[in-house]
């Protein structure tokens, strides 16, 4: 029963947040308005892509807690990046600080790696699951800038 609790907590956390931030930013999106980058996906494919990573997110952490391998570092990488995460939507869409978002998800990218060698350490599937994460991150760095440029 405890495990079930854990699973539940570990996935549900970092999904109810996303979404959370989702309703609060979908009033102010305008993705499609953007002139945007070649690769750019159509918006409906990024809250499927950020569930999906979400839910990755959460299975990585469970994973490490339920093996009791949760450690102070471990904590403390894992939801500061997720508050970065988090915060980043806001950056963009809400108050329109394209630069500052380049900036911003730049760190992400940075927690993200920390948070992988620091998953990795101590199971290395948690790690591994977390590379779609980095990846899609690294791209969407790529859109962020490309938006910037294309629309200064």
């Amino acid at each position: 029963m405890k495990n079930k609790k854990v699973w539940i907590k570990a996935i549900l956390i970092p999904v109810i947040l996303g979404g959370l931030v989702g309703l609060i930013v979908s009033q102010f999106m305008d993705y499609n308005t953007l002139n945007k980058p070649p690769l750019s996906p159509p918006g409906f494919i990024f809250g499927i892509v950020w569930t999906i990573l979400y839910i990755l997110m959460g299975i990585s952490y469970g994973i490490l807690d339920t093996k009791g391998l949760i450690n102070e570092k471990i904590n403390k990488t894992y939801y500061l990046q997720l508050i970065v995460n988090l915060i980043w939507p806001i950056l963009f869409f809400v108050f329109k600080w394209r630069l500052f978002s380049c900036i911003w998800i730049i760190l992400l990218v940075i927690l993200i790696i920390k948070m992988i060698m620091e998953f990795y350490k101590e199971n290395k599937l948690s790690a591994y699951l977390q590379i779609p994460y980095l990846i899609w991150t690294i791209f969407a760095t790529y859109l962020n800038v490309g938006i910037y440029l294309l629309n200064r």
